[in-house]
């Protein structure tokens, strides 16, 4: 296993991700206990050290399921990660709550590892708002030492996670980000680095494979990788790419069985970061991978200049971009819920003014019925 400093620790490259544990009859709440306790067996024997969950992870039984199969190894052996949930606004006033019942559900006195959990466009300002007393709260149990490290986790805009470190910044002390070879401009992953790299703060990643998307590609592009690397499955070829990156300390892999474990606890045997050219090539093909669903707007922004309700049509692209490539997911309905209603997609009148100035031709009135029609406005 390959290892990594972050302070006086060394960590894992590899961390075990808790959010697609095995499931029974394929009911998410129903974790199986057995096939878990296999899996942290497997880690732990495979030199993984770092487990990360969250309260929201499998309808909440992720942190049960992770402490009953951490329970078997001495707590000095395993560093645990878990995340204030404030993906859901409702628990902004409930941080005291939630910590304690989170440290009896995993069965521990202690967190190693705790995050500010999905920083975005829906949150930011209620993160930011000192009546909720969240840094306080977290700042207070660090210096206690039932947070032994603070972080957090982002899906929000490089704007977002400025705006965010602006207030919790001296307290933070890594950043959890979705980095993998797609998203690397597709979603600027390579711009939220970059920033986190002029803050000193080393990088967490997760959803290294994209939800299991590039554990395997259409035949011409596997093709054109096994040429500059015969030996390497599909799947490592993510980890090799997050390995290439500097400031990536924990990859965390949400494994939904033993097989999967087993192969990522072989690749992470072994540190084979990208050479220039295979870089090249692989983000050769992410962009091929995006360009044959997502429109090529290149944020000119001519358009804005010429829409009577004031739309930002870049932003709203990029967003349709996202939730087209991914056929749905959270990231973009959670960012539009956030724009002001009459600034959404479904306030576009359809007058084609924006159309008659884009340079790539792009029918932007039918991209935003689509993308209202997708999100259900």
């Amino acid at each position: 296993m390959i290892y990594r400093d972050f302070q006086d620790l060394k960590l894992s490259a590899l961390g075990m991700g808790a959010m697609r544990l095995p499931v029974i009859n394929g009911d998410d709440t129903r974790v199986d206990q057995e096939l878990v306790n296999k899996m942290v067996a497997c880690a732990m024997e495979g030199g993984v050290n770092y487990y990360d969950t969250a309260w929201g992870y499998h309808g909440g039984q992720s942190e049960l399921a992770m402490g009953r199969a951490l329970s078997a190894y001495p707590r000095e052996s395993f560093y645990l990660a878990d995340k204030f949930p404030g993906y859901d606004l409702s628990n902004m006033d409930k941080v005291e709550e939630i910590f304690e019942k989170q440290l009896e559900k995993c069965g521990v006195e202690y967190f190693d590892f705790y995050l500010v959990h999905n920083v975005c466009e829906l949150n930011i300002e209620q993160y930011l708002d000192p009546a909720h007393r969240i840094y306080e709260y977290l700042t207070a149990q660090r210096k206690n030492g039932r947070i032994r490290h603070l972080g957090f986790s982002a899906h929000g805009s490089r704007a977002v996670i400025e705006r965010f470190l602006s207030v919790y910044g001296d307290a933070i002390e890594f950043c959890q980000l979705q980095i993998n070879y797609l998203d690397w401009n597709f979603q600027d992953a390579k711009g939220k680095v970059g920033l986190l790299r002029e803050r000193g703060l080393p990088v967490w990643v997760m959803e290294p494979v994209r939800g299991g998307s590039l554990a395997s590609l259409k035949p011409e592009y596997e093709e054109r990788l096994r040429a500059l690397r015969p030996g390497e499955t599909i799947p490592a070829w993510a980890f090799r790419f997050l390995q290439s990156i500097p400031e990536v300390t924990v990859t965390l892999s949400g494994m939904s069985n033993l097989e999967q474990m087993q192969q990522n606890i072989a690749t992470f045997g072994e540190d084979k970061p990208l050479s220039a050219q295979e870089m090249d090539a692989l983000l050769a093909i992410a962009d091929e991978m995006v360009k044959k669903i997502a429109l090529p707007c290149t944020a000119c922004r001519y358009c804005t200049t010429h829409c009577p309700q004031g739309l930002d049509i870049p932003h709203l692209l990029a967003l349709y971009n996202e939730h087209a490539y991914s056929n749905g997911g959270f990231i973009a309905p959670m960012a539009v819920s956030a724009i002001d209603e009459d600034k959404r997609p479904n306030a576009c009148i359809g007058c084609r003014s924006c159309e008659a100035v884009c340079p790539q031709q792009i029918k932007i009135s039918e991209a935003m019925a689509d993308f209202s029609r997708m999100l259900g406005l």
